[in-house]
């Protein structure tokens, strides 16, 4: 009996350490791969990898109609297909919603995402600084459809929001991306890690789950 436990313990141990490296699991129906942590010395890598991997965040805009306080508001994004992202955050919103009726005004915005969605956090609150979480500033724009751009956007946000391709035409939906002109990353403690826009956008992810300049 004692043989069998220990051998069963190496097997979930190697199984952890395997997980650790590259795992996939199912989010709300939806598989996502998830690539190990960079290391927190690696700010542009641990930026895109936060980016690539999340599919929601808070995206912040400025409101007329609360007279130009900021209003964030939950939305689902894309930066790409899965695990193949260019680190520009892609959205598909109606003017329906305060959030692109605010956009179309006044395009100063601000995404927020965070790593604890992705359950890599394990027991750590979401504010702990190893906790990682970023914070993409700039200008959020309405992309023309016709455009190549605009074909890419949609194949990026239908390919992990196919529930997006249902959505009443009569709706309007468009799509809208962010600018990016300021990054900031908080991936260990002391403080935000210098990190420029140029720095960010020049990382690309590497078919085995790294990334590479």
């Amino acid at each position: 009996m004692m043989k069998i436990f220990k051998v069963m313990s190496l097997v979930f141990s190697f199984l952890f350490f395997l997980c650790s490296q590259y795992c996939i699991v199912e989010v709300h129906g939806r598989l996502l791969s998830i690539i190990s942590k960079p290391d927190p010395d690696d700010a542009p890598s641990t930026a895109r990898w936060l980016v690539s991997l999340n599919s929601w965040g808070v995206l912040n805009t400025i409101s007329n109609d609360l007279g130009g306080a900021p209003f964030g508001n939950v939305v689902s994004f894309s930066d790409g297909l899965p695990n193949e992202g260019i680190g520009i955050p892609y959205f598909y919103l109606t003017t329906l919603d305060p959030t692109a009726r605010n956009a179309l005004q006044d395009e100063r915005a601000s995404l927020t995402v965070s790593e604890y969605s992705l359950g890599t956090c394990g027991e750590k609150d979401p504010e702990n600084p190893t906790c990682s979480k970023i914070t993409l500033t700039g200008k959020l724009k309405l992309v023309d459809e016709n455009s190549n751009e605009g074909k890419f956007a949609r194949s990026a946000l239908f390919s992990k929001h196919p529930e997006m391709k249902g959505w009443p035409k009569g709706h309007n939906f468009q799509v809208f991306k962010l600018e990016i002109e300021d990054i900031f990353l908080i991936d260990w403690y002391g403080g935000p890690k210098p990190l420029t826009v140029e720095q960010y956008l020049h990382h690309k992810m590497n078919t085995n789950g790294g990334f590479i300049m």
